[in-house]
Parts: C-alpha cells; sequence; structure tokens
C-alpha cells in the first residue's frame, strides 16, 4: 500500500488552537483603503474640483441656494459612485477568495482539502506535480519530486528534492513527481513573506477596453472643454453675464464629458463576472470578460470536459485478471480513506475501486521505488516488495506504450514470448474496446533487478467515460455562433473519434479525419496551420503539440480559448487567446496561467462563459452608446440655443440635475442586460473591432441631434406662445427643456436595449433592474417640478395639461419619426 495512506497529521482542535496562535497562512497585503478615503476619493476628479470652485464663486456672487443645491448634487453623485467603487471592490473581493488556493492536507486520520491560509505549522500536506506549494515544509516522503523555485531564486532549472529533508517553500512549484510533507512555517514568517512587501501594493492593469475609453473620454473631454469655451463666449458675446456663462460652461463640461466612462466598464465586467461564477466559471484576469466575446476556436480535452470524468472500469482483458488488477492498485497514488473510499485521480481511483470489488489489494505490498508518469513516455512504473520479500516492477500506461517496452505475455499462467500474432491480436482487441469510447490502459510486470528483461504483458483494463449530456448542445451553440470546437486529447484515436461524434464535433464517425501526435510531431509549421483549418480532432497529442496547435490557430488572427488540466498544459493555455483551467481536476500551476477556471470542468461551462462575454461586450457598446448620445444632445442643446438667439435654455444647476438622474443609475442598468436571445447566433466579433463598429458613431449623432432638436423645439414653442396659458414663462419653457430632456434620454435607454429593433419592439420585462432605475430617474425629475421646496431651487415651475401634453409627445419625437419614416439609423 501506498505509505501516503499512514499519514495521522493533525487533529482538527490542535490546527484551530495552532491558526489562532499563529494567524492565518497569507503574505501581507497592501493596507486597504478605508471607507472614509474611498468616499472622499470621488473628489478627485478634475471636473468636480472646477465644479466646487465654482459653487465657493456662487456663495461669494450670494447665490446660496444655487451653492447649497449644487453641493448636495456634487455629494449625491459621489455618494452614488462611492456605492458602485464599493461594491465592485467587495464583488472582486468575494471572486479572489473563491479563487484563492486549496492544499491537501492529513487532518483527522483523512486526506482532505482546505483551502491554503488554513494551514498551521505542523500540518502534513501531500504535494503533487502540478500543485503550488501552500507553506514552507519539510519533506517527510517523495518520488522524484522536483520543485521550480524561479519566483525565489530566478533560476529557471527546476530543483531536485532527493533528500527526505529536504525544504520547500512557499510560492514555489512542483513540477515533478510527488511527495509528503510537514509545514514548518505559515504566512509572513515563510522565506515569501519576508519578500512579500515587495508585491502588495502593485495596482491591477486597466483592461484593454478601459484604456481604450479612458483614451476616448480624454479625446471628448478635451473637445467638450473647447465647445463648452465656445458656449461661454457667445453667451458673453450675446449679453449675458459673464460669470452665469463661465459657470454655465462649466456646468456643461461637466454634464457631457464621459469621465465615468472607464469606471462604469470595471463595475459592468466586475458584475458580468459575478454573473459567470454563477455558472460555474471563475475569472482570473476581469479583462477576459471581453475578450471571451471575441472567441472563434475553443481548443477543448475530452477527459472530465467533455465528458463527466466519472471513471469506471466496464471491460478488462487477460489471463490473470488478479496479477492485473495488482498492478492497476500498485502503479497508483489514490489514497484509501478510512471508510474504504479513495480519493486521488479519477482514472487511478476507478482502478481501485475495480480492484476491490474483485477483492484485490495491496496491503501485503511495500512501494521501495516510483517512476512518475510522464507525458513523453505516457507510463509510470513502480517497485514493490510483498510479504515474502520479492520485489517486481510494475508497468501501467497507453496500450503503445507497454507494449513496446514488453518482450512477454502471460499465457497459461507462464510468461511467454511476445510475437507478432499476439500483438495483432492485442491491436484487435484495442481498436474493438477504443471503438466503444473506452479509454485503455496496459499493465505489465518484471521482476525487480531483471533490467535486462523486457516486461511480461498482462492485458488491459478499459475505462468508460460517459458523455456530459449537456455538451451536445453546447457544441451545436458553439456551430451556429460561428465558433470551431476542436478536441485535442491524449487518448486513442477510436475514442476521440467516438466522443466526437457523439459530441457533435464530427459529421460522422470512423470517417472523420484525425491527427495524431506522431503525425503531428513530422509536420512543419507551414503545414499545420493548413491542416488546423480543417482539423477537428488530434488524438495521443502531447503538451508540446497542444502548443504548437494553439500557435497555428493564433497564427491566422485567430481568438483561441483553450482548456487544460495537467503541469504540462500550463505553457498551453497561457499561450491561448482565453486560458481555461479545470477547477476540479486542474493542477494550481495551470490554474495561475489560465485567465478563467471552470469550477466543473464542464465544457459547457466555457460555452456560456462566451456567451456571457459577448452580451457584456454588447452591453458596454449600448451604455457607450446611450452616454455619449445623451451628453451629445445637451451639448447640442445649449450651443444652437445660443447660436439662434435664444436664451439660455438650462440653468447650471438644471445641467447638472439633468447629469445626475440619466448617467447614473439607467447606465449602470443598461450594463446588466441579460443576454439578447440571438447572441450566439451570430459570428464572433473580430478582436480589433472598434467598440464604434456598424455605424455606431453615426448613430450616436443622429440620436444626440433629435434629443438636442425635440429639446429646443420644446423650448421655442412654450417661450413664443404655441401652448395657451403661461407659454410666455421663460421658466414655463425651462422646466418644459428640462422635462424633455430628461424625458428623452430615459426613453432612449430602451432604445438601446436593441439598436435594430429600436423602442417599440424592445424587450421591456427582461431586465427589471434597468426599470426600477428609469423610474428611480423620472421620480427625481418629477420631484423637482411639482414639489414646493424644490421647485425654487432648481427655477421651475408647474406645466399645465397642455404643455404636460407637448414635452411627453416631443419626448417620444424621435422614435416616433424613426418608426414613421421606417429608416435603420
Amino acid at each position: 500500500m501506498n505509505s501516503v495512506n499512514y499519514f495521522k497529521g493533525l487533529t482538527t482542535k490542535q490546527a484551530e488552537e495552532i491558526l489562532e496562535k499563529d494567524g492565518a497562512n497569507v503574505l501581507a497585503e497592501s493596507e486597504k483603503s478605508k471607507l472614509i478615503a474611498v468616499f472622499f476619493g470621488q473628489f478627485k476628479d478634475v471636473m468636480v474640483l472646477i465644479l466646487l470652485a465654482a459653487t465657493g464663486f456662487s456663495l461669494i456672487m450670494g447665490e446660496i441656494w444655487d451653492a447649497v443645491t449644487i453641493i448636495i448634487i456634487v455629494v449625491f453623485n459621489a455618494s452614488l459612485g462611492f456605492f458602485q467603487e464599493y461594491r465592485t471592490e467587495k464583488t472582486l473581493e468575494a471572486l479572489k477568495k473563491i479563487a484563492a488556493p486549496a492544499a491537501k492536507v492529513f487532518r483527522d486520520g483523512k486526506l482532505v482539502s482546505l483551502p491554503a491560509d488554513r494551514l498551521v505549522k505542523g500540518d502534513i500536506i501531500k504535494l503533487e506535480a502540478g500543485a503550488k506549494i501552500p507553506a514552507d515544509c519539510r519533506i517527510l516522503t517523495q518520488t522524484a519530486l522536483e520543485c521550480d523555485e524561479s519566483m525565489l531564486t530566478g533560476e529557471s532549472v527546476g530543483v531536485s528534492k532527493n533528500t527526505s529533508s529536504a525544504l520547500c517553500y512557499m510560492g514555489t512549484a512542483v513540477t515533478r513527481g510527488h511527495a509528503v510533507a510537514e509545514i514548518t512555517s505559515t504566512g509572513a514568517a515563510t522565506e515569501m513573506g519576508r519578500i512579500s512587501g515587495l508585491l502588495s501594493d502593485i495596482e491591477p492593469e486597466k483592461t484593454p477596453l478601459q484604456k481604450r475609453l479612458s483614451e476616448l473620454g480624454r479625446l471628448m473631454g478635451i473637445s467638450c472643454l473647447a465647445v463648452c469655451f465656445f458656449v461661454s463666449l457667445v453667451g458673453v458675446l450675446r449679453g449675458f453675464a459673464p460669470f452665469d456663462m463661465v459657470f454655465t460652461g462649466i456646468s456643461l463640461a461637466v454634464a457631457a464629458i464621459p469621465e465615468g466612462l472607464p469606471a462604469t466598464v470595471t463595475i459592468s465586467l466586475a458584475l458580468a463576472a459575478r454573473r459567470i461564477y454563477k455558472q460555474k466559471a471563475l475569472i482570473n484576469k476581469l479583462h477576459a470578460v471581453e475578450t471571451l466575446g471575441c472567441t472563434n476556436v475553443i481548443c477543448t480535452d475530452k477527459t472530465g470536459t467533455l465528458t463527466q470524468n466519472k471513471m469506471t472500469v466496464v471491460e478488462v482483458w487477460g489471463e490473470n485478471e488478479r496479477l492485473l488488477y495488482l498492478c492497476g492498485v500498485l502503479c497508483n497514488n489514490a489514497v484509501r480513506q478510512p471508510d474504504g473510499s479513495f480519493v486521488g485521480d479519477p482514472t487511478e481511483t476507478a482502478l481501485m475501486e475495480s480492484a476491490a470489488k474483485a477483492g484485490v489489494f495491496s496491503d501485503n505490498h511495500v512501494r521501495s521505488a516510483e517512476t512518475p508518469f510522464d507525458n513523453a513516455a505516457r507510463f509510470m512504473t513502480v517497485t514493490a516488495r510483498d510479504s515474502s520479500g520479492i520485489s517486481q516492477e510494475y508497468l501501467k500506461g497507453a496500450p503503445d506504450a507497454v507494449l513496446g517496452m514488453c518482450g512477454f505475455i502471460m499465457k497459461g499462467g507462464k510468461a511467454l514470448p511476445l510475437t507478432e500474432k499476439n500483438k495483432k491480436e492485442i491491436y484487435t482487441v484495442v481498436e474493438n474496446m477504443t471503438a466503444k469510447a473506452l479509454r485503455l490502459l496496459g499493465f505489465a510486470y518484471r521482476r525487480d533487478g531483471e533490467q535486462g528483461k523486457s516486461f511480461v504483458f498482462l492485458g488491459l483494463q478499459g475505462l468508460l467515460d460517459p458523455l456530459r449530456p449537456e455538451v451536445k448542445g453546447a457544441v451545436k451553440k458553439c456551430k451556429t455562433a460561428g465558433i470551431k470546437v476542436v478536441m485535442l486529447t491524449g487518448d486513442h484515436k477510436n475514442t476521440a473519434v467516438q466522443i466526437a461524434s457523439q459530441a457533435g464535433i464530427t459529421a460522422g464517425g470512423q470517417t472523420a479525419k484525425v491527427y495524431t501526435g506522431s503525425e503531428i510531431s513530422v509536420m512543419s509549421d507551414l503545414r499545420l496551420r493548413e491542416v488546423v483549418k480543417t482539423a477537428r480532432v488530434f488524438a495521443r497529442v502531447s503538451p508540446s503539440d497542444k502548443l504548437r496547435i494553439v500557435r497555428a490557430f493564433k497564427f491566422d488572427g485567430s481568438v483561441v480559448a483553450m482548456t487544460g488540466d495537467g503541469v504540462n498544459d500550463a505553457p498551453a493555455v497561457k499561450e491561448a487567446s482565453i486560458g481555461a483551467a479545470m477547477g476540479i481536476t486542474g493542477t494550481d500551476v495551470t490554474k495561475e496561467a489560465a485567465q478563467i477556471v471552470l469550477l466543473d470542468d464542464n465544457f459547457a461551462t466555457l460555452v456560456s462563459a462566451v456567451e456571457q462575454g459577448r452580451t457584456i461586450y454588447n452591453n458596454i457598446r449600448k451604455f457607450v452608446r446611450y452616454m455619449l448620445s445623451c451628453n451629445l444632445g445637451e451639448i447640442i442643446t445649449m450651443l444652437f440655443a445660443l447660436l439662434l438667439g435664444m436664451p439660455v435654455v438650462l440653468l447650471p444647476i438644471q445641467i447638472l440635475l439633468i447629469n445626475l438622474v440619466t448617467d447614473g443609475l439607467p447606465a449602470i442598468a443598461l450594463g446588466m442586460e441579460p443576454p439578447d436571445p440571438d447572441i450566439m447566433k451570430k459570428p464572433p466579433r473580430k478582436s480589433n473591432e472598434s467598440i464604434f463598429a456598424g455605424r455606431m458613431i453615426t448613430k450616436i449623432f443622429l440620436r444626440g441631434l433629435g434629443i438636442g432638436f425635440f429639446t429646443l423645439l420644446t423650448f421655442y414653442i412654450i417661450l413664443k406662445g404655441g401652448v395657451p396659458d403661461n407659454g410666455f414663462s421663460l421658466s414655463a419653457a425651462r422646466t418644459a427643456a428640462l422635462a424633455t430632456l430628461g424625458l428623452s434620454q430615459l426613453v432612449f435607454v430602451f432604445e438601446c436595449k436593441d439598436s435594430e429593433k429600436g423602442l417599440f419592439n424592445a424587450r421591456f420585462g427582461n431586465n427589471p433592474k434597468l426599470i426600477v432605475a428609469v423610474l428611480i430617474s423620472f421620480s427625481i425629475i418629477l420631484c423637482v417640478m411639482i414639489s414646493v421646496l424644490l421647485s425654487p431651487i432648481f427655477k421651475t415651475v408647474p406645466l399645465d395639461i397642455n404643455q404636460i401634453g407637448l414635452v411627453f409627445a416631443l419626448s417620444m419625437g424621435y422614435p416616433i419619426l424613426k418608426g414613421v419614416l421606417k429608416s435603420r439609423f
């Protein structure tokens, strides 16, 4: 039996006492901003500071109510920004905790998985290839252990840990072999803890989309400042008070500049990451959300991703089954728990379970040496001694790799020479079993010390791993969405073809062309680039083959998502545009290299994440269109009124109010739109596509023009007495213009739900948050107009029924005109 089964470890009570004394096993983090600092950070924006300065001038000029009201609006806006930033930070912190590494530790005599921050000094942990070492520890037992300590030493060459007392360090990675170790120090007391201060203050990088929108914001900021300066200058030249016009220009600049776009993008991406997590995928890097939407190739593993990873031995071929089962048990690192269950790799636990059912155990055998499984060689060997002291070497691996090391076969209870006829018989069995989509392992043995003699072939075990029921629908959705699905597996080509056919990746069974690792190894890069254009199944591929395949796809500009689990998959996962690590079977190294972790190891989860990636990008386009059109409408309203010789349409305090009620909640809510029904019926966008693609600039300009025109028309009609009663009142005209501008923008937010279908075909009920946001904004506008307390502050007056009718009619003017003309602006 594997010696790791004998470790008991600490009791839970002992561990809790040590944890309370020493603290959590975490490195020192940079000091988090206090809530008060986050709140006052909202006032660092240059435009807000200018506005506050203008408020000071208002106080000097005796405009007390204006100053107080503007302060209230600025504080309210800052509170909204604070709430959004705080919520985003909490969301990202929660996702970070979920992504925190876990470790296999012996507690109360059982091997369990615990968060790495719960480990304490004295814990006994199990280390495997691909795992991040969770704390400084001393090796108790090890097999061919090598660690990557480049994070500490800068040396990229793996370090062999060939003594049982060797030390391993927190943050380094196991690249080969496995071991059991005792933790000697945790957290700040580790070697990594001593240098963690150098790593804690690194600022997170902005996403590519954020960078583009920041540049856009700066460009528009300069343009808006120029326009607002021009507005102020024209107003002064037309005889308005210089201070009033300067204040109007500043207010208009604050309303017009989309300084909130990058922050809105961050909030939307964080909320999207949260939604993706609810669908069993974890985003490691925030920019992956937007990249997901561009994916046009998915390279997926078979075992556990397309299949259920519930391995069961369903067929055995070999004369001496007891020895065959024993070989499977000894060439195995699964751990038997006190209750008789097994913990470990699904394939190895399946072998243990099949042997246990047959009554075969390894209790009277002691392992003395092991050569771990190697992806290149595709086999592992173990040397074990039985109760009589006889030592033998056992071999497990891919059938062809095992046969290549065998010179004998077990027949009639004897080891007879392995003939070509025997090999032909074995390969026929392999073909028949793999045609049933079984995963095959070959087994052999020889007496230890007889290295000059070949192994004795014992037989085969066929494991069934059924296709996940949801995979077929997910593959079909990918095809409809213009996404190629390609299977990369280390299994036999027949098994690969059968699973690919069942999943719908290939059209039909054995007729599908399958390329094997041996064929790829002799291909030039140029030839491989041609092959990947049509190939859908690659079998018997090595990690280096996967890396070449990913690069071949990327050569022609494809955006490739690549799934992986083993430590050797990390280079291909990192090379891919979107690396997707397996959350259950994936190694820590692979998870660290990936942008997304599939918590259920499910292909369908990756497809759902791609759908969410497309959705969030569409939503970002929606609120970019919304915010820029609204800002443009405000500029047009103010600028053209002055150019046409009209009075100032909106007072500074009214502009700020509109900015508050339209650029806040509705924009955020628009970023939370659910997926469009046909989101996965369109081809993926190109990765270098502008966010303004699809005539979006034209749509922004026309809608902004429409908002400005109908606001000006309302102002003009009421100002000139086109509507009876108090139509000659400038205050009434401004009130009506304020209402029209606000309602036009709130109507427009529903148009942005679908740029093609427009307002009258919008799905109003699929986003309740947007309806609530619009109702809140509308209520604020209404209160400002009719409240006895607020009306004097915002310089509004009650409107009569005719004026209210005009406001509602002209607020709907643009969508009605568009519907009449049947134009697709």
